[in-house]
């Protein structure tokens, strides 16, 4: 079964409601990582600083490949819906599950 690691960036502030999201779609089983800092090209930096606050938070998924397609329109609705969340999605091929 070919698998993919989709990894998610998004502002924290937005955090509720994207992984409400995410869970409302059928994407349950996730990793989630906070308080990370960086600046991106299509929102503010969150750098967690008095002049740039705020920090992000990464959803990390290993997803089959019929549910990649489903998974980026919901990331391009969210977008849509909060396009100050600065929310990105990448995936990378998942070579091996080693269980």
């Amino acid at each position: 079964m070919k698998m993919f690691f989709v990894f998610v960036v998004y502002a924290e502030a937005s955090d509720e409601y994207i992984v409400a999201a995410f869970k409302k779609s059928g994407f349950k089983a996730y990793t989630k990582m906070g308080g990370l800092m960086g600046e991106g090209e299509e929102s503010e930096p969150k750098l967690g600083t008095h002049y740039w606050p705020g920090n992000n938070n990464a959803l990390l998924l290993a997803v089959r490949n019929e549910e990649i397609h489903p998974l980026c329109e919901l990331v391009r609705e969210l977008k849509a819906e909060h396009p100050r969340a600065g929310l990105r999605a990448f995936t990378f091929p998942l070579e091996e599950e080693c269980v």
